[in-house]
């Protein structure tokens, strides 16, 4: 995995970004202030170990190669998870991400790292929300009133069991102050909506998309006053497989949403929770009467084919779907060292000012894979 980007057919380019750990996962892309195409994602043995950390790599302006990853996080003790990068209005970029003891995701925070100088370097690690249980995955959108919105979701443990997301929710941080101080928006009705991911529309309009714990369909919301409420997520026509998906507003206006082709419906693989591979420490005692009626969060079910969708409407219905990745997707376990994950999943996505679309995401839990289409070829 050298990171050279190389043509694969007509119209696509195709690279595996260098990486020095056995397991790659959750990336994020961003173009940087001078043009340079930035990927983080979080590497290590399997994810919710102490050894996770972590890393960047860069596509520079006229460069066919992908840079060998800088380590960007280094706490041995903690897992750290989910990170995306925020060009913020003032030229500074921002690194954030999460960082949680073992699998416990319902203690997570968010963390951050501060670049003055367009995303070469950054500044020491400061905890941007300690609300435990707050966890990031989408970018931060800058609304048209000059408020950052940091879409989050909140991961909630149900007493005497260990998290596995059953009762998960999504709020919105909120910071009029350039990201000095945030407060918290939550999102009505939202069991079960996460990784939400907003995308304006023009004016105080805004959409969202949103992973599905019960593995049904993808869902979204509408807000009218810039994202700071929210309606209830509804269900749209794509399925979801409770992983993750990113969409962005091209510059023709339609939505491209990048997301695996499959849910619950479709295949009988299940697999008791996220990290039911991880010893953890929590209590033995039973949960309470009222948890028998919590609904169940659905994991395992195959991360494949990965698909590209389009819709004109605002996200109310999409088509035109393009598979990137076809296989299996085998997604119940998590280990990497020994080949046995074969899944496409959490993409994230971007346009360029040169109209191509250019797409990060998981490649069997060993590698980020990128992809870069021309816009003749969607």
């Amino acid at each position: 995995m050298d990171g050279k980007v190389r043509v694969v057919a007509a119209g696509r380019s195709d690279a595996f970004l260098p990486s020095p750990t056995v397991q790659n996962h959750a990336a994020n892309l961003t173009l940087l202030p001078d043009g340079t195409l930035a990927c983080v994602w979080f590497g290590g043995t399997m994810e919710g170990m102490g050894d996770i950390s972590i890393y960047m790599s860069r596509l520079a302006p006229g460069s066919d190669v992908w840079s060998a990853p800088e380590t960007m996080s280094d706490d041995a003790q903690k897992s750290e998870q989910n990170p995306l990068l925020f060009n913020a209005p003032d030229g500074k970029v921002w690194l954030l991400y999460t960082s949680q003891t073992s699998g416990h995701q319902d203690g997570a925070v968010v963390k951050c790292r501060i670049s003055d100088d367009g995303g070469k370097t950054f500044g020491a690690v400061s905890v941007l929300c300690d609300m435990p249980g707050t966890f990031v995955r989408q970018p931060i959108i800058v609304n048209g009133r000059g408020a950052w919105l940091l879409p989050v979701f909140r991961c909630i443990g149900v007493s005497g069991t260990r998290w596995s997301g059953d009762v998960d929710t999504a709020a919105v941080l909120v910071s009029t102050d350039a990201g000095a101080s945030w407060t918290m928006h939550d999102v009505a009705d939202s069991i079960g909506a996460v990784h939400m991911n907003i995308i304006p529309l023009g004016g105080d309009e805004m959409v969202a998309i949103f992973r599905n714990r019960f593995s049904e369909q993808v869902l979204r919301n509408r807000s009218f006053d810039g994202g700071l409420s929210w309606s209830a997520p509804e269900a749209t026509d794509l399925p979801n497989n409770n992983s993750s998906v990113q969409a962005v507003r091209l510059a023709d206006g339609r939505i491209a949403i990048v997301y695996n082709h499959a849910n619950a419906s479709m295949s009988d693989d299940r697999r008791l929770s996220l990290y039911d591979e991880i010893d953890g420490d929590e209590p033995q005692e039973a949960a309470p009467p009222a948890a028998s009626s919590v609904r169940k969060a659905v994991w395992g079910v195959p991360r494949a084919p990965l698909s590209l969708a389009f819709s004109s409407g605002g996200g109310d219905s999409f088509g035109g779907r393009i598979d990137l990745e076809t296989g299996d997707g085998f997604c119940l376990t998590n280990n990497s060292k020994d080949g046995l994950n074969r899944e496409f999943s959490y993409p994230s996505i971007l346009q360029t000012p040169d109209g191509a679309i250019h797409v990060a995401f998981t490649y069997f839990r060993r590698a980020i894979k990128y992809v870069r289409l021309s816009p003749r070829s969607f």
